[in-house]
């Protein structure tokens, strides 16, 4: 299968630059599976899409301000870093570096005037470099203070409230990138879910600056998924069985939601158990689902796996269909972009 087959021309301007003062605002694309007829909607509209038994499952991992902007102790040159990886039970991170031809190794940086400083101890490819932090106090706190929140490269404008790049139940400290699905949802919004009778179950994955990376084979079947870090609690896996059981549907919320409940289930003939590990699953057209039946989602990039992701779910055909009706009706795209939401097959 050929990766010119997910794409299409999206207008600049519709790519949101600033989110919604309020979340729920954006809109909502219904779409129903195998069918190119949509549904406008705004997005608190979920709460008559899903249904009493139905199971709503989100990802908490929450984004660190992993951008640092230093200066090189030696020349006061200008370094930007941007923090990838910690290394277990140290203060080594794997990060991105630029400009990278000015750090080599035992080069120190210093950040907000000497709050923190780092001693680079390693060069990776690709502008990567391994630096060591040398920090009193709490380091995650010193990054609250001092570091940005990393957005993706199609949005240029200063994000004013980093709140807004974190969803309203994150949680677990190390993504690199929101799971921007979501964004959408409000703690008030969360509670008129559960007061209809839908669960809700919380996985966590890490999202890697790698979702960002553009497919750059010909054919899907070449492309090499980056791997994340994911975990699932003895909690959130007994609930899915039970509502799978039960006859009730697994409502994913975002890609990341999905591709951690698919790892799981298609090891375990459907059924989702707890466990944590690292997941490279790519899933394209031609996968079958094992545990989620529907999904919302953001808008995507033209070509990208998140494209083929949703196209699996609800078929290449449909999903393009969509899209051009979303353009066409000015949806915003991308992470403060509107939101889709596939139906699952009741």
């Amino acid at each position: 299968m050929r990766v010119e087959d997910f794409d299409f021309d999206l207008p600049e301007e519709l790519i949101a630059q600033v989110p919604l003062a309020d979340r729920t605002a954006s809109r909502l694309l219904v779409v129903t599976p195998d069918s190119t007829k949509v549904e406008h909607h705004h997005f608190a509209h979920i709460l008559e899409e899903l249904q009493a038994g139905d199971c709503l499952v989100l990802n908490d991992t929450k984004v660190l301000p992993a951008r640092l902007m230093g200066v090189k102790e030696e020349t006061g040159a200008h370094i930007e870093v941007l923090l990838l990886k910690q290394q277990a039970g140290t203060d080594e991170w794997e990060t991105l570096v630029k400009p990278a031809k000015r750090v080599k190794v035992g080069t120190v940086v210093t950040f907000g005037d000497g709050l923190l400083t780092a001693t680079c101890t390693g060069e990776l490819e690709h502008g990567g470099r391994l630096f060591t932090f040398h920090y009193d106090g709490i380091f995650y706190e010193i990054l609250e203070q001092l570091g940005d929140m990393p957005l993706p490269p199609y949005i240029r404008e200063k994000l004013e409230d980093k709140d807004r790049y974190q969803t309203v139940y994150a949680k677990e400290r190390g993504s690199a990138a929101a799971p921007t699905a979501g964004l959408h949802f409000t703690e008030e919004l969360l509670q008129q879910v559960k007061a209809k009778g839908v669960e809700v179950a919380f996985i966590t994955l890490h999202v890697g600056l790698g979702t960002f990376r553009p497919v750059s084979v010909e054919t899907i079947e070449n492309h090499e998924m980056h791997a994340e870090f994911y975990s699932v609690s003895e909690e959130t896996a007994a609930t899915i069985n039970r509502v799978k059981q039960s006859g009730g549907k697994i409502i994913a919320v975002g890609t990341t939601s999905t591709r951690t409940l698919e790892t799981i289930a298609s090891k375990y003939d459907g059924e989702v158990r707890a466990e944590q590990g690292w997941t490279s699953i790519f899933i394209y057209p031609g996968y079958t689902f094992s545990a989620v039946d529907g999904l919302i989602t953001n808008f995507h990039l033209p070509k990208s796996t998140l494209v083929m992701l949703v196209s699996t779910l609800a078929s290449r055909e449909t999903i393009l269909s969509a899209y051009h009706q979303a353009i066409e009706e000015k949806y915003r795209f991308f992470s403060f972009g509107d939101a889709m939401f596939i139906r699952p097959k009741r």
